[in-house]
């Protein structure tokens, strides 16, 4: 483990220095403790430089949404992102049955991810995505279980680049984080919450 935090400690100082800012401001955002948050291996083949993390909505023993979200960046520019970095997102979360029924639940989901943005001020350009509705039957051996939906968001977007061409990654977080909550079905948090937790190290097997 010493080993590979020291390579990604020399890796890091040879990517470019908006691209470290953007991660440093990733990895000291504040969050509220429900939320899980963890690195995990970005995809290598999107970008020039790519960042990666997981996350997984708690209540109790109970799972309630997970995701994972992965910051891109391109020095030279991408003509489909309109910019240099790109932020791209997996949300998923089980459904009750009443609200998997709701034929409107795929426009309902893909507002709560722009106006999770839209919350807090954020700028951003070029959004897409696909909301994805499943259900599950259970025969045989499983026929005891009851039926299950899940709901399922992949999105992308370019978030607007501030100071040195830095875009506020810690927002776009914590509003990805708000996202996760919401569907997940936590209420929101509150004004001046103090119930909030930097981002953990990786952790082992934990039980649920």
């Amino acid at each position: 483990m010493k080993d590979t935090e020291e390579t990604d400690r020399r890796s890091s100082t040879q990517n470019p220095p908006a691209f470290r800012a953007a991660v440093d401001a990733l990895r000291s955002t504040r969050l509220r403790p429900q939320v899980e948050v963890e690195p995990t291996p970005a995809p290598q083949r999107l970008a020039p430089y790519a960042y990666a993390l997981e996350a997984v909505v708690v209540d109790g023993d109970q799972e309630l949404a997970d995701g994972r979200l992965v910051l891109l960046h391109d020095p030279a520019g991408h003509d489909a992102w309109q910019g240099t970095f790109r932020l791209v997102t997996l949300v998923r979360a089980e459904l009750e049955p009443e609200m998997a029924a709701d034929p409107l639940l795929p426009e309902v989901c893909w507002s709560w991810l722009t106006g999770a943005l839209q919350a807090r001020g954020l700028g951003y350009g070029e959004p897409s995505g696909t909301i994805t509705r499943a259900g599950s039957h259970y025969f045989g051996g499983l026929a005891e279980r009851p039926p299950a939906s899940q709901i399922e968001i992949r999105a992308s977007w370019t978030p607007r680049e501030g100071l040195g061409g830095v875009p506020d990654t810690g927002s776009h977080l914590a509003s990805w984080c708000d996202l996760l909550a919401q569907v997940a079905g936590l209420p929101p948090a509150g004004p001046g919450d103090a119930s909030v937790v930097t981002l953990p190290q990786r952790r082992g097997p934990q039980p649920r």
